[in-house]
C-alpha cells in the first residue's frame, strides 16, 4: 500500500512537471503577442486545464500504458517510467527545448520494460503508432495553422493594423482558452492512465470490457488539479522559445496557431490518441509563419526543436532503464 501511495504521488509530480514544462504551449503565443501578462496568461491556462475533465471522456487514459503488455507491468516498472519522464522533462527545460512529455512517458515505459523482460514485453504496433505521431501531429498543426492564417488574410487582409490588433487581441483569449482546454484534456489523461495502471497492477481496480478500466473520479480530479498547478507555476524558458524564437507573432498569428492546435487536440482526444501538445502548437506556429513568409521562420531553432522531439522517446527510455536497473540492484542488495 505504501509503495502504491508513493507511486501515485510520483505520477502526480510528473503531472505537475508536465504542466510546468508544457505550460509554454498554452501561454507562449498569448504572452508573446502581449495580449495577456505572464501571470494572467498562466492563470487563464490553468483554469481551462482544470475544467477539461468536464468536456472530454477518458479515452486517452485507457491507452497510455498500451505500449507494454499488461502481464509485465509492476509498480517498480511504472515508477521507473515516470522517473525517467520527469528527469527528461527537467533536462529539456534547462535546455529551453519544448519536447513532448507524452513521448517521454511512453519512452520511459518501454525502457523499463525492456530491462525487465526484453523486447517481448513491448507492444510494437502501439509504439510505432505513437512514434508516427511525432511526424503527424506537427504536420496537422502546420496545415491547420496555414489554412486558418490563409482564411484570415483573405477576410481581413485589407483592414488596418490597429483594427486587427484590437479585435484579434480579444479573439486570442478564446483561442488560448480552447488550446488550454485541449492541453488539459489530452495531457492530464496520460497521468490518469499511469495511476489506473498502478491500481490494476495491485488489484485495486479491475479492468472493464476489452481491458479498458473505469477511471475513478478522484483520479480524474487529482490529475487535472496537478496539471493546473504545474501550469500556474509556468515555464518561462520554454515560453521564450515557443513564442519568440520560432517566428515573430502578432495577435492574428497567435489566434491562428492556437485555433489550429486546439482543433488537432480536440480531434486526437476524442479518438483516444495520446499526442504531443508541444508538437501540435509548434506546427501551428510554423504554419502561420510559412503563410506570412518563409523567411520569417528561424529554421535553425526549428531544427533544434525537431531533434529534441526525435530524441525524447529513446532519451527518456534510457534514463528509465537506468532507474529500473538501479532499483533492481538495490532491491537485490537489500
Amino acid at each position: 500500500m505504501t509503495l502504491l501511495v508513493l507511486l501515485i504521488g510520483l505520477a502526480l509530480l510528473f503531472d505537475v512537471a508536465n504542466g510546468f514544462h508544457d505550460s509554454a504551449n498554452s501561454v507562449a503565443t498569448v504572452v508573446s503577442t502581449r495580449v495577456l501578462s505572464p501571470a494572467a496568461a498562466v492563470a487563464w491556462a490553468a483554469f481551462f486545464n482544470f475544467i477539461a475533465f468536464l468536456i472530454f471522456k477518458t479515452k486517452v487514459a485507457n491507452s497510455i500504458a498500451d505500449g507494454v503488455h499488461r502481464e509485465y507491468i509492476t509498480l517498480g516498472l511504472v515508477g521507473a517510467a515516470v522517473a525517467g519522464a520527469i528527469i527528461w522533462d527537467l533536462i529539456t527545460w534547462v535546455a529551453a527545448l519544448p519536447t513532448s512529455s507524452s513521448h517521454a512517458l511512453v519512452g520511459g515505459l518501454i525502457g523499463a520494460a525492456v530491462v525487465k523482460a526484453g523486447f517481448k514485453a513491448v507492444d510494437l504496433h502501439f509504439v510505432l503508432r505513437v512514434a508516427a505521431f511525432i511526424v503527424i501531429s506537427p504536420l496537422i498543426g502546420m496545415v491547420l495553422g496555414a489554412l486558418v492564417m490563409t482564411v484570415l488574410m483573405k477576410l481581413f487582409g485589407r483592414r488596418s493594423p490597429d483594427w486587427i490588433q484590437r479585435h484579434f487581441s480579444k479573439l486570442q483569449l478564446i483561442s488560448a482558452g480552447a488550446y488550454s482546454l485541449g492541453h488539459g484534456g489530452n495531457d492530464a489523461q496520460k497521468t490518469m492512465g499511469i495511476i489506473v495502471t498502478a491500481l490494476i497492477a495491485t488489484h485495486r481496480l479491475a479492468p472493464a470490457a476489452h481491458g479498458k478500466a473505469h477511471v475513478p473520479l478522484w483520479v480524474v480530479l487529482s490529475c487535472h488539479a496537478a496539471m493546473a498547478l504545474g501550469t500556474s507555476l509556468g515555464g518561462w524558458r520554454i515560453v521564450r522559445t515557443m513564442g519568440t524564437r520560432i517566428t515573430k507573432l502578432t495577435p492574428a498569428d497567435g489566434f491562428a496557431a492556437e485555433s489550429a492546435g486546439a482543433a488537432a487536440l480536440f480531434l486526437a482526444t476524442s479518438l483516444g490518441i495520446p499526442v504531443s501538445t508541444t508538437h501540435t502548437i509548434a506546427g501551428g506556429i510554423t504554419g502561420t509563419g510559412v503563410v506570412r513568409h518563409l523567411s520569417r521562420i528561424r529554421w535553425p531553432v526549428a531544427k533544434s526543436i525537431v531533434w529534441a522531439w526525435v530524441l525524447t522517446m529513446p532519451g527518456a527510455g534510457v534514463i528509465s532503464a537506468c532507474c529500473f536497473g538501479i532499483a533492481r540492484l538495490l532491491g537485490a542488495a537489500v
